[in-house]
């Protein structure tokens, strides 16, 4: 246990570093002054050489290697407990990873994202792809040469997905994604001839009006404000240092309601999934989150399974309806629940409803594989963008801001990362079904204004294990089923084809 415990304290060194740099990362994106761009870019790259230096240097080598074969990655100690015979694991994962990429390379990656990131914010704001394309075709070219670092089996893509969910591939998500188009499209041809009013769900609503509801939502549903807060920023997003130390952020858009609400609720289950994180494993793989498909699980968990059901509603919509005098008086419960779930396509992924979402993703991800398999020039992306648009949902984005310049992942260098969203969606489907049967009074504990014993019952099946099993292990351990799409066809099919859900 010597051994275990002072490759935990290394580790624990590294942790408090990456935390360090989740701060400077959320300041860039809430309050850095626009002129801080270079020094922060240059404090970046110097970071990521510290961090990757102590990820790979003699202290951490050793002290990993004395409890794991560096060849192989088999455990050396076979005493030890499972849980910390896990932690080796996605310790070794990790060394491995970043042995592979030179301290160079991680350190003009750093320097890179952190000014493109600036660059997409204006270009966006501008709504000009030329100002972006030459930060973003510099990044695609440093992911093909990672992909080539890190290696692969058969799909460069896979070693960039496979940074964001382990064991992830191509050829698992193609044919997934290709059910999911099929299955989509089919239900957006059923839904074609409803027709809902949402008209009142846009208009004037003024912006510290709709922070302050989303300080009253976050209260409720006990996101604890003495470990987090919430902030605004371009694009809303959850950066987390430590359990006790989780931020995220929302967008007003003064005109449309929704789109605030469905922020905070989404970011506030990352914040609740960083904040559940065992503290006394804070620096290990046990006190990290387990994967992006499983974070997304849990963000979509508290955007779309509980804030988009009536039951959240039959205790929020009161509250609304006085919050914004004059507003909804003369909005049923009912009208609003299916004005929020109103199925119609849409331009920006973010404000998409749960079930065209998903070909947004799909739309991302194919653009993304033919970016690294060098068939798409990064100059031909705005016209790809609109043309898969016009394919997948049908429509074209009026602006390039409303199309291939909404997402800020791209400039951050997280190619590999949209696939996780849908991931999430088919993970927090799979889990829910065994919350409904665990709690078969949810909905009527929910309508009361209850929220806790929802967060408890993700604590406990999800949050404390850390990275303790694979996200596969996990949700079999969970539900006693196998991982597959069908509990989220299931659910999309009952909720709005046979409206019973």
């Amino acid at each position: 246990m010597n051994k275990y415990n002072h490759l935990k304290t290394l580790s624990r060194d590294i942790r408090v570093l990456r935390g360090i740099h989740s701060l400077l990362d959320w300041d860039q994106e809430t309050y850095m002054p626009s002129a801080g761009t270079e020094i922060r870019a240059e404090q970046f790259k110097v970071l990521a050489g510290v961090i990757h230096k102590a990820k790979t240097g003699p202290a951490f080598t050793k002290a990993l290697g004395a409890l794991v074969n560096l060849k192989n990655g088999h455990t050396l100690d076979k005493k030890l407990p499972g849980d910390k015979q896990a932690a080796l694991r996605e310790w070794y994962r990790d060394y491995r990873i970043a042995k592979a990429l030179p301290k160079k390379f991680v350190q003009d990656w750093a320097e890179l994202t952190s000014k493109a990131m600036h660059v997409w914010r204006q270009a966006r704001q501008e709504n000009n792809f030329e100002q972006f394309a030459p930060s973003l075709k510099k990044i695609v070219d440093m992911a093909r040469k990672k992909a080539e670092y890190l290696g692969y089996d058969e799909h460069p893509y896979d070693a960039l997905l496979d940074h964001y969910e382990e064991g992830a591939t191509t050829k698992e998500i193609s044919p997934l994604f290709k059910q999911l188009r099929t299955f989509i499209t089919k239900v957006l041809k059923e839904l074609a001839r409803k027709k809902v009013d949402d008209s009142f769900l846009f208009g004037n609503f003024p912006e510290e009006k709709q922070i302050a509801f989303g300080h009253l939502i976050l209260k409720t549903i006990d996101y604890d404000s003495t470990r987090g807060r919430l902030d605004l920023s371009a694009h809303p997003f959850s950066a987390a240092t430590h359990p006790t130390d989780s931020r995220i952020t929302t967008r007003i858009l003064p005109s449309a309601l929704m789109s605030n609400i469905s922020a905070v609720l989404h970011e506030a289950g990352h914040g609740f999934y960083e904040m559940g994180l065992p503290i006394e494993e804070y620096g290990t793989p046990l006190g990290d989150a387990l994967s992006l498909g499983m974070h997304e699980s849990q963000s979509r968990w508290w955007e779309t399974r509980i804030g988009l059901s009536t039951a959240f509603w039959s205790y929020f919509f009161p509250l609304l309806q006085k919050h914004f005098k004059g507003k909804f008086d003369h909005i049923s419960l009912k009208q609003f629940c299916q004005a929020i779930n109103k199925v119609e396509p849409s331009y920006i992924r973010v404000e998409a409803d749960e079930v065209t979402y998903g070909l947004h993703v799909i739309l991302r991800y194919e653009l993304e594989l033919a970016l690294i398999e060098g068939k798409l020039n990064v100059k031909e992306l705005p016209e790809a963008w609109n043309a898969k648009m016009q394919e997948l949902l049908g429509i074209t984005p009026p602006t390039l801001t409303e199309g291939c310049l909404q997402d800020i992942h791209w400039s951050m260098g997280a190619i590999g990362y949209f696939p996780t969203y849908t991931l999430g969606n088919l993970y927090c489907a799979h889990l829910f079904k065994t919350f409904e049967n665990t709690h078969k009074e949810w909905k009527k504990r929910v309508g009361k204004g209850e929220f806790l014993f929802v967060k408890d019952w993700l604590r406990e099946n999800i949050h404390r294990h850390g990275q303790c099993y694979t996200s596969k292990e996990l949700l079999k351990r969970v539900t006693g089923n196998p991982f597959s799409a069908q509990a989220y066809i299931d659910y999309l099919n009952e909720k709005y084809l046979k409206g019973t859900s």
